[in-house]
This record gives structure tokens, sequence and C-alpha cells, in this order.
């Protein structure tokens, strides 16, 4: 992990335009966003959800966007100079990879520091620039200088416990992504509760202690098994609790009993929880397929797009603030099986973002 700078711009006369961009709403927004996942990895989309956006489009489609003035500054680079209340924050931004090289960076650049300055800031921060080129780039656009250095170790370690019902290939993922250092995640215990579950093999061999929580139903009802999970979890002081691949509906109790409790599901959400259709990339909308079969659900209804998204879980099935999320085009010749195939290395980068995003974004 690399040290990430915090760059200041003053926002004098130089940024008195007003901004060219498009400033998309409604559907039009919607498809940004998720053209924002399919294009940059996932993360974007809801930080750009929470703030102003800017877009530039062609022939109908989004060719390059920028966010500013988040309703939020929950991250960590953000406690400094970014709590300052004269200092308005940039970004992120992003453009095609086809349509680079062509200004467009530039301008979006120079739009949303017009549109911090008529806001009334005097400041704006450029947060977590980590590449040397992309610094010097911004000095020369906007003048910025350094003015924070922040290194993401700095974050506080967390304990995680995983609860997964299935293969576990999510597990091994995060698991080897954090003893590689990505982040300061201790998979202190791995809970399943089928103990047939492949999840207990890997846990194993990655060396983590695991526990079998499987409801006996012919010999506890279901309040007594949700008790019996909730101590299980409880007993081992998670900051967050990871759900990969758990097929269990949990209890409010178990759900309201820890600082977080995190889901991956084979969908693509809408970034409102209360809506129950989601746009896409292209434009086209489907159901929000929430509940436990969602890739079949989705393929049933014959949906041209599917994808994975992780959330924050609340005691309404699916419906938590979205961490990140990324939409996968669907192949006529997919079964529920490729499906779930060409999704999984997708779910394996998205969890991986989203702790990391948990771990910036803790208080």
């Amino acid at each position: 992990m690399r040290e990430l700078a915090n760059l200041l711009v003053d926002l004098d006369e130089r940024f008195a335009a007003a901004p060219s961009a498009i400033a998309p709403s409604g559907e039009a927004r919607e498809r940004t966003l998720a053209w924002i996942d399919l294009t940059f990895g996932g993360w974007w989309s809801s930080e750009a959800d929470r703030a102003e956006l800017l877009c530039v489009a062609e022939d109908g489609r989004p060719r390059g966007f920028v966010a500013y003035a988040p309703a939020t500054r929950a991250f960590a680079w953000l406690r400094g100079l970014g709590a300052a209340p004269d200092v308005g924050i940039f970004g992120p931004l992003g453009v095609a990879p086809e349509a680079r090289g062509r200004g467009l960076g530039r301008a979006l650049t120079r739009d949303a520091l017009a549109a911090l300055r008529a806001r009334g800031f005097r400041r704006a921060l450029i947060p977590a620039v980590g590449d040397e080129r992309l610094i010097a780039y911004y000095a020369q656009v906007a003048g910025a200088h350094v003015a924070e250095r922040w290194h993401p170790s700095a974050v506080r370690a967390a304990r995680a416990v995983v609860l997964a019902s299935g293969s576990g290939s999510n597990l091994q993922a995060i698991a080897e992504r954090a003893r590689a250092q990505a982040f300061p995640l201790e998979i202190v215990a791995v809970v399943v509760n089928r103990p047939q579950a492949y999840a207990l093999e890997r846990a194993r061999r990655l060396g983590i202690a695991t526990r079998v929580v499987a409801w006996e139903r012919g010999r506890e009802s279901r309040s007594e098994y949700d008790a019996r999970l909730l101590a299980a979890v409880r007993r081992e002081e998670p900051d967050l609790v990871l759900l990969l691949g758990w097929m269990h509906l949990l209890a409010e109790s178990f759900v309201t009993a820890f600082e977080s409790v995190l889901n991956v599901h084979p969908a693509f959400l809408p970034l409102d929880p209360g809506r129950d259709d989601v746009t896409f990339p292209d434009g086209s909308r489907t159901a929000a397929f929430r509940g436990a079969h969602a890739v079949n659900d989705a393929l049933a209804a014959g949906a041209p797009w599917i994808g994975a998204s992780v959330h924050a879980v609340t005691t309404q099935t699916d419906r938590g603030t979205i961490l990140t999320r990324r939409p996968l085009r669907v192949r006529a010749e997919w079964d529920a099986s490729a499906a779930l195939a060409h999704l999984h290395p997708i779910e394996h980068d998205l969890v991986a973002a989203a702790v990391r995003r948990w771990l910036y974004e803790r208080p």
C-alpha cells in the first residue's frame, strides 16, 4: 500500500466560468452510475451517488464523469483539511479508456472546481491521489499542491468473522488478500451452517478457526437456533461480520448486535434501497433481483445483465447501503452455473474493495 496525497486548489478567478458538462438526472443519472461501475470497477458509483455529478456523453453514451461536493465526508483521508468548512471535495473523476487523450479529463476537472467555487468554497481538496503522475497532472491543470500525506496502513485494524454455507471461494480470496496486507483485517473465525460446506476445508487450510452451527430442526426452534448462532459469533468479538455465501436469513437480533454486517449478493442492486428495479449501463432496466435465487430469477426473466453487489445488512432483505457493485452482461449460452462461474471473480474483487472501503469509512 503506497502513501496517498491530498491536494489543495485555491478556487480563484481561474475557475469563474460556469461548468459546460451536463448534470444528468433521473434515469440518465442511474445509467451513468451503472456505467461508472462497469468502466471503473464498482466503488465510485456509490461515492458519486452521494455527491453532485457532471457527465460528458457522446452519441448518447457516457464518456467521462466527475463528482464533487459529497453529502458526507466519511473517508479517513477527509478528516483533516477535508473537514474545513471552506474546503469543497473534488472527485472521483474518470474518463473511458477509449476517450482518453482528448482533453475530457481536463475539462471535467475545471468544471467541477468551477462548480465548487460557485457554491462558495474558497478551496478544493483533491483527495487520496496515489500516483505521482496524477499529482503532476493536477498541478498543471489546476495549480494543485500537496497539502497532506496519508498512508492507508493508518486505519485501525479490524477483527472479522465470516459466515458461509457453500464452497468458500470468496472466503479464500478475502483471506489471501488480508494476509498479503492489502488491508488490515484479521479473519478470526469461519462459521458454517452446513457441516459439508467446503468453506470449512478452505478455512482449515488457511489456519482459521472454524465453527459448525447447524440448525437442528427436529430438536430446536428457529429462535433457539438464532440465539445459538448469535452467541457463537459474539464470542469472537468481531468488528465486522462478512456473509460470503451465507444461505440463512438472519434474525433482527443478530443484525443489530454487531458494529457492521456486510453481504455479497449475486445481483446488480440499485443504489437506492427503496427501488425495486435497477438501470444498467446501456439504459435497460430489470427487476432488482433480491433473495436467494437471484441468478436463476434473472436468467428466467431473460435479463440482459446480471451482476454482484456488496451491501450492508439490514432487517430488510438485500436492501442495505451499497458499498460496491458491478454489472455483467449475460451471454446467450449461459446457464446458471456458467453465469455464477463468471460472477465469482467479480465477487472476489468487490468483497475486497468493500472491506477496504469499510475500513476507510469506519469512525
